[in-house]
């Protein structure tokens, strides 16, 4: 019987409670596929791409299965990169607000590893992070996973591609052979295959055929002569088509910075994400990106994996990928949820074959985009916020709600003037409207918040 229902499985009051709180009507296919089996304690291989609800599907599981009042590491989620651990942690936290006293630490690269250290003296109950950090802390004797009872290797497609297969072999080798282990895997290549044989036992196999997005996206390609035109043809398709929130893919962090600078001259509001900068830099670009404050971010691929922007306008690969699989994992980021999205290609005429094979693995032509698109011209459209980085996070008991009351006190700002904030473990970002940027900042600078004094700047 297909699970159509959250009632239908044998899930505790709270977490009941917590779901319609938090408006899961009904489960994805993914969430009604692998959780019978999950909480029944079956080892998983599931494949699933971003947005699926596959979070939430272990997640759900690994707390279900939670033993609060014994204090060890009983699940770990390995994740290929900060900003994917940094969203799992985030939604486990939501799933976990209804359990009380569950610690969920989140243990990632490009940090000062010493507060890390602090943290785990602690204790955990639940561990997100990347392979690299994870065995640095168990090659330190940092952290224990010897009373692990569940692991999930989430997009470990991904991290196999990034080189992480020893750093992974290690970790496993550090947990009980008895564990359960989940692995999400976006692809199945040989690699996948070969590591659910290594790490676990008798799984079960879910594939999920992801909703039709590709239904709801209009796609066009248009062809550039030179490479040295795309440039161009990126502003003129930003001008053309208007879109509030677009992503641009690159093959290079090269051609990422220099496409940045080249659209910020033109007036628009861009950034650059890759794996050059630094951690604190990319979650500055990330959490622009996500409150509005930027509306343009160009990205390579590995550096835009495991993002899950919510109502994202337009895709536009400036580099034709040469894996087709790819090519329809980018255009996925747009038109999600039954939305209509927008996903335009440049290619020059040595770049036809990839298209053609990308036209080939989709059973269908991407139809010549207007010739006056690339062309375009005009004002470019302005980011409705700006964000302000405060000097404080967790570490400091900054909540969201602390930094409006702050930003509200003497009605200096009003709540619609306020939009998403972000809180780090030692900085908090809160997007503003325009108009409203100075008087926050002075709101911040020279008041209090929890008592306490907390240096901030605009993001610019």
């Amino acid at each position: 019987m297909t699970m159509t229902s959250f009632d239908q499985l044998p899930l505790s009051a709270a977490m009941h409670a917590n779901l319609a709180s938090l408006g899961y009507a009904e489960p994805t296919p993914i969430q009604a596929a692998s959780l019978p089996p999950l909480l029944a304690g079956a080892d998983l291989i599931a494949q699933a791409k971003t947005g699926s609800g596959k979070t939430a599907a272990f997640g759900i599981g690994l707390l279900e299965r939670l033993e609060v009042e014994r204090f060890a590491v009983q699940s770990l989620v390995l994740c290929p990169t900060r900003e994917l651990a940094d969203q799992v942690a985030k939604s486990l936290r939501q799933l976990a607000r209804a359990t009380h006293n569950v610690k969920i630490l989140s243990l990632c690269g490009g940090v000062s590893i010493g507060p890390q250290l602090g943290s785990l003296e602690h204790g955990a109950h639940i561990i997100v992070g990347t392979p690299g950090r994870i065995g640095d802390h168990l090659r330190k004797g940092s952290l224990a996973l010897d009373q692990l009872r569940l692991l999930v290797l989430d997009e470990a497609d991904r991290m196999l591609e990034m080189g992480f297969a020893d750093q992974l072999e290690a970790i496993v080798d550090a947990t009980p052979r008895d564990r359960q282990t989940l692995l999400f895997s976006a692809t199945f290549p040989e690699g996948i295959e070969a590591l659910s044989q290594h790490i676990q036992r008798d799984p079960q196999r879910i594939t999920v055929e992801a909703p039709n997005a590709e239904s709801t996206i209009t796609q066009w390609k248009f062809e550039i002569s030179e490479p040295a035109g795309k440039p161009a043809a990126v502003a003129g398709l930003l001008h053309h088509y208007q879109p509030e929130s677009t992503v641009v893919f690159c093959n290079t962090k090269r051609d990422c910075d220099a496409l940045a600078d080249y659209l910020r001259k033109e007036g628009f509001s861009a950034q650059a994400l890759h794996g050059d900068l630094e951690q604190r830099e990319r979650d500055q670009v990330l959490v622009r990106f996500a409150n509005k404050s930027c509306l343009v971010l160009i990205a390579t691929d590995v550096a835009a994996r495991g993002l899950d922007i919510a109502g994202l306008d337009a895709v536009i690969n400036v580099d034709v990928t040469p894996d087709p699989e790819v090519h329809t994992h980018r255009i996925g980021r747009t038109g999600r949820a039954g939305n209509a999205g927008l996903a335009l290609s440049l290619y020059t005429p040595r770049e036809a074959k990839r298209l053609t094979a990308i036209e080939e693995y989709q059973h269908g032509a991407i139809a010549e985009g207007p010739r006056a698109a690339p062309n375009a011209s005009g004002t470019p459209r302005h980011a409705p916020m700006v964000t302000l980085d405060i000097d404080g996070g967790r570490k400091h008991k900054l909540r969201p709600g602390d930094i409006v009351g702050a930003l509200t006190r003497d009605e200096a700002l009003s709540p619609d003037e306020i939009g998403k904030i972000d809180v780090f473990d030692f900085a908090a970002y809160v997007a503003v409207a325009n108009k409203s940027a100075k008087r926050a900042l002075a709101q911040i600078q020279n008041g209090k918040i929890k008592g306490r004094k907390f240096r901030a700047r605009i993001l610019r």
